[in-house]
């Protein structure tokens, strides 16, 4: 069985595995606002960086009720 947690994506593959276009992801990389490094100029993507990136958006967006502090 393969060990993905050191898989690399590219661009393309991100967006591929994500859904979205792949100028959605270059945007989304050039904003640091997706995990994301450049190798020769070129977009990178960690699969274990992305998938925790992916898991602190739904994270975000299931905690935005209003019961926060009120325990």
């Amino acid at each position: 069985m393969k060990d993905d947690t050191g898989e690399i994506f590219t661009l393309d593959e991100v967006a591929a595995y994500l859904k979205v276009g792949k100028r959605t992801v270059y945007r989304l990389a050039a904003a640091k606002k997706i995990p994301a490094f450049k190798v020769g100029g070129t977009w990178r993507f960690s699969r274990q960086e992305i998938d925790q990136w992916i898991k602190r958006q739904t994270n975000d967006d299931t905690s935005g009720d209003d019961r926060r502090g009120n325990e």
